[in-house]
């Protein structure tokens, strides 16, 4: 039975494991992120984490830098560790030869191809624990979500002000966030697969959706949500030098003169439900494209469709500190209203921090995975 400084040491070992995986986001997509910790009791003699998809998985790297020093240690891993041939070895296999005593894993692995590392590694000698960890949970929370659902995870991104506005009653908007709050959006737009946005936005910001600081990780799909092909043909959303553009629409204009025009330009077109559902794009896109996550920046409106639909699972609002004070300005949502407060969507809080003047609020549904 485990002591309690042991039980203590775990956690602490699998949240720092967690950190690290955080560092592959946008490069180790589709694939889960993953860290690995290897240590003799509290000496950390290695981590590592998986950074790009078809290169070496966490424990590798980790076992890679450990050396002999892995021999008799123990290995802490966000998730179970793999048990299959695939782009690269299996990460049980790479543990049993290096000698780990002892291995600590946070969650099970859910891809069927994938599981089996922990009894393999039972058959070989190794201890092995499951260990819950909410810091594992929630960095796992979007692999799973995509193998259960076949749909991505969806980040809905908004700048607000302390009494609720994103934007004047003139729908003046620049700048809500200080510098700093923008720039972390713009290292978001880096790694996500989809940047997605309304033709309301379009048309009034007429924003480029693209990554303009920090080091992009991967070039965003950009996809603009606009059910007649009503938007201007000069939007910046639909120059495709700098990123690919698609647009969504009803199904019965996905062929037409307007859409074979925005063809011609090198923009895909592509159909949402007959009532103008995204939920049939979303799973088109994880199908065809094999998208992990999507990033909406967009108006009350798109969001609230989103909501409606169920399809947001995760919300990154950024307060600043600023009052307008204004009954006609613009919110982060509408359309979703309940008539009871006992009706509302629950949200957790994951995270808060300041950045800058601003305070980011991270919060997810009801326990972070999609209802």
């Amino acid at each position: 039975m485990k002591s309690d400084a042991e039980h203590t040491r775990d956690l602490a070992m699998l949240a720092r494991a967690a950190r690290l995986a955080l560092r592959g986001h946008g490069g180790a997509e589709p694939n889960p992120l993953v860290g690995c910790v290897i240590a003799h009791g509290d000496r950390i003699v290695a981590d590592g984490m998986h950074r790009i998809c078809g290169e070496a998985h966490a424990e590798a790297m980790a076992l890679a830098r450990a050396g002999d020093d892995a021999r008799g240690a123990t290995a802490y891993v966000t998730l179970e560790p793999c048990n299959h041939h695939g782009r690269t070895p299996p990460c049980s296999h790479a543990l049993v030869a290096a000698g780990v005593a002892r291995v600590v894993y946070a969650q099970p692995d859910p891809n069927p191809i994938a599981v089996g590392g922990a009894e393999t590694l039972r058959e070989a000698g190794i201890r092995v624990d499951l260990v819950a960890s909410r810091p594992c949970n929630d960095l796992n929370a979007p692999f799973l979500h995509r193998l259960a659902t076949r749909l991505p995870w969806v980040t809905a991104k908004w700048a607000q002000t302390i009494d609720g506005n994103i934007a004047t009653r003139t729908g003046d908007s620049k700048w809500i966030s200080c510098e700093r709050s923008r720039r972390m959006v713009h290292r978001e737009r880096g790694r996500v697969d989809v940047i997605m946005t309304g033709l309301g936005t379009a048309t009034a910001d007429d924003p480029a959706l693209t990554a303009r600081s920090g080091t992009a990780r991967r070039t965003a799909l950009r996809v603009l949500i606009d059910p007649q092909l009503a938007a201007p043909t000069t939007l910046r959303l639909l120059d495709i030098a700098n990123a690919p553009t698609l647009v969504a629409c009803l199904p019965h204009l996905v062929h037409g003169g307007p859409a074979n025009g925005l063809r011609e330009r090198g923009v895909d077109v592509a159909a949402l439900g007959p009532r103008g559902q995204i939920r049939p794009l979303l799973e088109a896109l994880v199908r065809e494209r094999a998208i992990s996550n999507v990033l909406v920046e967009a108006g009350g409106g798109l969001t609230g469709d989103l909501l409606r639909e169920d399809l947001v699972n995760e919300a990154w609002v950024f307060v600043a500190p600023r009052t307008l004070g204004d009954v006609e300005g613009r919110r982060p949502i509408r359309g979703d209203a309940p008539e009871r407060l006992a009706e509302a969507r629950s949200w957790r809080l994951v995270s808060s921090r300041l950045r800058g003047g601003d305070v980011v609020l991270r919060y997810r549904r009801g326990n972070g995975h999609a209802s």
